[in-house]
């Protein structure tokens, strides 16, 4: 396979739009346009893998180990927000629903997830995307463990910031390693799943508590936390029988073996000489460095070193802080608060709703996985925030009024559902797939670190400031949220990058355009009308 040693272009008229490479001694330009063009091509001849086939079943077995990752988190966040509904846990720990010791518990858990992202900065880099996922996991085996036997809040504090540390350094694991190993035309469904499958962790968690919350011991509570255990156990178990991400070999000299695993997930016919797989190959080779800086666990120049890494990096500070204050970590971990607001005040009734929750949520998360390759990015984001503000809206003038009648009531808690399945339609699939998109190989890692510094960073805010907040300003809250999700929408507009179809190292290109937002519509526009084009969809006027 030809060497390609990629220099930038720089000029006074024209940015670096355009990478000039050298393949056996010819010079050739390859705008995003015609990456794009070379993909479809590619993808003309050698489709990838049918979907039914024995190849796929093992990439969807791969998949379902990592997104195991996603669960640990779903099940964490939902599980506190039960138990701290229950009063067995109440009266063992000399706790109340919302207030300030509450906000330590809740709290504890974020600060974990802010130190853990240190490890996740460099273990993946240095030992791989299984190495990070099986040293988290099994961190948050052992805070599992400790939070479920604990006798003292200080012991229960100190499993709770293990499991938070452990989290965060899998998931970013997970996420780099899922983005990375999905082939180009599906990497949105991949990576909408594995974000979904925080969901599953959520109706686990919920699901059981409904009976748990039956029980008159200390059972009730302590019975979910141990559970909390299995899906971390499930990926530890089973990460090391999955290969590791063919990126990350070719970044260590292994150039063969990743091309032999992209050849077995991503080509229709298995053949390592494939179009398809020789174009990944050559893209691979472009822009990873066997001595990048990716080496280097100190070195995270590559998030902010050129206008272009700035750019990804605001996506990355975008997608962190807006994924966590849309509203969603309000009916996340307090909802058992607010139905209890809405005067829904039985234990047994608030964990089923709870639950039900966690369903709806899920179908919706799942909904928004399956058509995020087919709506866009940009699209899915706008029409997901602009329903938030517009649910917000009604849910701020039905639950106003504490003196409400009980139907109005009611009504208030159904749009509060609704909004949670609209934020999980477009928000959920996103999470976990634009960052891991929108980096660059040598960034990635430290990149998707830094999305656990600003997602935990901007979760202090739910897990600290919230129950203080329900407890001083009740349903004014939802009108924080409102105007704060009308800010999100105009952002998006005006910044927000099209990233649909196209491979991770052809994203690249699009970053190095002076306006990459408006580039990225405007090259999606030319790719379609060729598409349509060729395929006789058009006809001459």
């Amino acid at each position: 396979m030809a060497s390609y040693s990629p220099t930038i272009e720089h000029d006074s008229k024209r940015s670096d739009d355009n990478i000039e490479f050298v393949s056996a001694g010819k010079k050739s330009i390859r705008s995003p346009e015609e990456r794009q063009a070379a993909l479809n091509a590619a993808l003309a001849i050698d489709p990838g893998v049918n979907g039914l086939s024995w190849r796929a079943f093992q990439l969807y077995l791969i998949a379902l180990v990592v997104c195991f990752c996603s669960g640990d988190n779903g099940f964490d966040g939902t599980v506190m927000g039960g138990i701290n509904s229950m009063k067995q846990y109440q009266h063992y720990f000399g706790m109340k629903a919302a207030g300030a010791k509450t906000g330590i518990v809740f709290g504890i858990f974020t600060v974990g997830s802010l130190c853990g992202a240190i490890p996740a900065g460099f273990i993946p880099d240095r030992f791989g995307r299984r190495v990070c996922m099986f040293v988290g996991n099994a961190l948050l085996i052992i805070g599992a463990v400790i939070t479920a036997t604990a006798t003292e809040r200080s012991r229960f504090i100190g499993g709770r910031f293990l499991t938070g540390f452990g989290s965060s350094c899998a998931g970013a694991g997970a996420k780099a390693y899922l983005a990375e190993m999905a082939p180009p035309q599906h990497r949105g469904l991949f990576m909408g799943i594995l974000n979904s499958f925080y969901y599953v962790g959520q109706m686990t968690a919920t699901g059981m508590m409904v009976p748990t919350g039956k029980y008159n011991n200390n059972l009730s509570w302590r019975l979910p936390l141990y559970i909390q255990a299995v899906p971390a156990a499930l990926n530890v178990i089973f990460i090391f029988f999955c290969p590791e991400s063919p990126r990350w070999l070719h970044s260590t000299g292994r150039t063969d073996q990743s091309r032999e695993i992209l050849a077995r997930l991503h080509s229709s016919t298995g053949d390592i000489h494939s179009p398809l797989i020789d174009l990944e190959i050559e893209e691979i080779e472009e822009k990873i460095m066997i001595d990048g800086s990716d080496k280097r666990w100190w070195d995270y120049r590559p998030l902010f070193r050129t206008r272009a890494d700035r750019y990804r990096a605001w996506m990355v500070i975008l997608i962190g802080t807006f994924g966590q204050l849309s509203g969603n970590g309000l009916i996340t971990y307090f909802l058992p608060v607010l139905l209890s607001n809405a005067g829904i005040t039985s234990q047994n009734r608030v964990l089923t709703l709870n639950f039900v929750n966690s369903v709806t949520s899920f179908i919706g998360a799942l909904t928004g996985s399956v058509l995020v390759d087919r709506i866009g990015r940009r699209k899915l984001l706008l029409l997901s925030t602009g329903s938030l503000v517009v649910m917000l809206a009604i849910v701020s003038a039905l639950l106003s009024d504490p003196t409400s009648t009980k139907g109005r009531s009611s009504a208030g808690i159904s749009f509060i559902y609704i909004f949670m399945v609209i934020f999980s339609f477009g928000w959920t699939p996103m999470q976990a797939l634009y960052p891991a998109e929108v980096l660059g190989y040598e960034a990635r890692s430290k990149g998707l670190a830094f999305l656990t510094i600003i997602v935990q960073a901007s979760s202090c805010i739910n897990t600290f400031g919230l129950p203080v907040a329900l407890e001083k300003i009740n349903w004014k809250v939802y009108l924080i949220f409102l105007f704060w999700d009308f800010f999100e929408f105009v952002i998006i507009y005006f910044f927000v990058v099209e990233t649909k179809g196209i491979t991770l190292e052809e994203i690249d290109e699009i970053f190095n355009q002076p306006n990459p937002r408006k580039y990225s519509i405007e090259v999606r526009k030319r790719v379609l009308l060729q598409s349509k084009m060729r395929h006789g969809e058009l006809v001459a006027q």
